[in-house]
């Protein structure tokens, strides 16, 4: 027989009352009350019955999250943040993958709204502008919350990192080590961190004294092709390559360093390279990628945090709450000092 709210409250040693409340996430609860009822939910291994309790309250108790790609490793890291924070609050996760498609992103985003989620989190297939329309139709009834990537023309409660920040310090960081001829290549600048990490890079560069060269500024996509043919078309230029290389995005940086391989390149000895976001896959790759984290499993936790605050507020509108994280700079062996020639010989600076 499962175990039954009253089994838990004599585990927790507080009221059946109190444990229906935990349950049903009223507010008003002591901490430690609701500590102790959630430590008797782990070691029960209590499932509410979903179905009764939604009919008994007129609420689903179910958050959801749409994200762009399962596969790019990043995400599940979101994720996880996410349904920890949810689970701590008495709220599960339904999550789906849009597969960086538009239209299946709205799908997505219709289809949680049918099953009565209470809140969605978004991180957007990106690409697109978001028309008036198009924003009043996404976020219309059910508090919504971009995670990650926040498109244009959607005014709503956001978490991500400092991206103008972020790219900055990576800027730094390669100037420090003696570039100045840095290249940056984007994903689309239809995102607003994807522009603040444009706008990071051209900072530092201004601070460093360093010119601004609108030939090394490669605005691209998440398309592999598309990125191939940005690196080959910057990295083999007759009037010379850049000496490093900073990819705004994991998606990117990954498909950028694949074509500085197949070109018959290497990092650093050709080209130094930084990417924003932890490349998995880094095992694979020597010397080590330099890289920008940003803290994804904090990302989803305060994401659904900001979420069920507003789920909270009900009609009540207080303003959106823009939640900016500090990313870290991880320094490996690719974005070491250009090379330079002395005596028909290379050398490092």
């Amino acid at each position: 027989m499962p175990p039954t709210q009253k089994e838990l409250a004599k585990l927790a040693g507080v009221s059946s009352g109190t444990v229906s409340n935990v349950i049903s996430g009223v507010t008003g609860v002591s901490e430690r009350s609701r500590l102790k009822v959630l430590d008797a939910i782990k070691a029960l291994n209590y499932q509410p019955n979903l179905i009764a309790r939604s009919l008994r309250t007129n609420r689903s108790f179910t958050l959801g999250i749409v994200i762009p790609d399962i596969t790019v490793p990043f995400f599940p890291k979101i994720i996880r943040g996410a349904e920890s924070a949810a689970r701590e609050a008495g709220y599960y996760l339904s999550v789906l993958d849009s597969e960086s498609n538009q239209a299946r992103e709205t799908a997505m985003l219709g289809l949680l709204r049918s099953q009565r989620v209470e809140g969605v989190l978004l991180v957007t297939a990106g690409g697109h502008r978001w028309s008036a329309e198009e924003a009043t139709s996404l976020t219309g009834g059910v508090p919504l919350v971009c995670v990650d990537r926040l498109p244009e023309g959607l005014e709503v409660d956001s978490v991500c990192v400092d991206d103008s920040r972020a790219a900055e310090m990576a800027i730094s960081h390669l100037m420090s080590m003696g570039h100045t001829q840095i290249a940056i290549i984007t994903g689309p600048q239809t995102l607003q961190n994807e522009k603040d990490r444009l706008k990071g890079y051209r900072q530092a560069l201004q601070k460093g004294g360093i010119r601004v060269q609108n030939s090394l500024i490669w605005k691209g996509s998440f398309e592999q092709k598309e990125i191939a043919m940005l690196c080959q078309k910057g990295l083999l230029t007759p009037g010379g390559r850049p000496t490093a290389l900073f990819a705004t995005n994991g998606v990117t940086g990954l498909a950028a360093l694949r074509s500085i391989y197949a070109m018959g390149l290497s990092t650093p000895k050709d080209i130094a390279c930084v990417t924003f976001d932890e490349i998995t896959s880094e095992d694979f790759f020597r010397p080590g990628i330099t890289s920008v984290v940003q803290p994804a499993y904090d990302i989803g936790s305060r994401a659904v945090e900001v979420l069920l605050k507003r789920i909270g507020r009900g009609r009540e509108f207080s303003g959106f709450e823009k939640v900016k994280l500090p990313a870290q700079l991880i320094v490996r062996e690719s974005s070491a000092t250009p090379l330079t020639v002395v005596g028909g010989r290379t050398r490092s600076r």
